[in-house]
């Protein structure tokens, strides 16, 4: 084995310094050494006018840090949490919310906090598939509509004179006729196919869960249907009757299930 010779050493060692030195010079510099929390919050700010949500994450870190049990610690964290959910960072943002909720549950800023919550999960989508396939709300699964929901309800019950609130509620509804129409969707499936009991079922749950809906009418069009063609005469006179007392214009009375054909969401052609 070859051996380095002491004359050989001197040049190994400056080498190896030189090495380090490079991979010290390399590490990031914290630009914001020596700022006050209120520079490093105006700087966070000033990123999030110009749309840099990452650079501004970045900042309500550091200040979550340096500022950490004051006001504006939780400030930082509240805008943080808004930075990420413009991002696209769901999990992130849903994250730092609970985490604000349950550290600051008499915060001032506790509305806002349940608000946007509610407002993460409301937005929630398949991304560029979304748009590509046209998928309706009422189509997908539902279980980040229902937390939406939560999020509105808790935040309309604890702070019915919030300023966010009023739109709470409208998006309330909205999710409320999404869940309804989610289930007369399923509910068509099966009745087209031809799984009479099982569209009952659903369509039966969607009036029972949801009241005054838009889709109720078609619940109970795809009854009427899924009783004729079980040959429950009865059951359809009497949901027939329903739908004429209180859809007395539906166009289901003329076609239970074809009133509404809709190409499906996942048809690309």
């Amino acid at each position: 084995m070859r051996r380095i010779g002491l004359s050989t050493v001197p040049a190994v060692l400056c080498l190896s310094a030189g090495l380090l030195l490079t991979a010290c010079s390399s590490t990031p510099k914290d630009i914001t050494q020596g700022w006050t929390p209120e520079r490093i919050y105006q700087e966070a700010r000033d990123e999030v006018a110009a749309g840099a949500w990452d650079k501004a994450i970045g900042l309500f870190e550091k200040l979550e840090g340096r500022a950490a049990g004051t006001t504006l610690a939780q400030q930082a964290q509240i805008e943080k949490a808004y930075a990420q959910y413009k991002t696209g960072e769901k999990v992130q943002a849903l994250a730092t919310l609970d985490r604000f909720i349950r550290l600051h549950p008499t915060s001032p800023a506790l509305d806002y906090a349940l608000y946007l919550k509610g407002l993460v999960n409301f937005n929630d989508n398949l991304g560029l598939f979304s748009a590509l396939i046209n998928q309706d709300l009422s189509e997908r699964d539902q279980k980040a509509a229902k937390e939406s929901y939560e999020s509105f309800l808790e935040l309309s019950n604890r702070f019915p004179e919030s300023k966010y609130t009023p739109d709470a509620r409208q998006r309330m509804t909205y999710i409320v006729n999404s869940l309804a129409g989610y289930e007369v969707h399923v509910a068509r499936y099966y009745a087209r196919r031809g799984a009479y009991v099982a569209a009952i079922n659903r369509a039966q749950q969607a009036l029972s869960d949801y009241q005054n809906v838009p889709a109720a009418e078609e619940a109970l069009a795809i009854l009427v249907y899924s009783y004729d063609a079980l040959g429950m005469a009865q059951l359809r006179d009497d949901t027939k009757r329903v739908l004429e007392k209180n859809y007395p214009n539906s166009s289901f009375l003329k076609n239970p299930l074809i009133g509404r054909v809709s190409k499906p969401w996942w048809q690309l052609w």
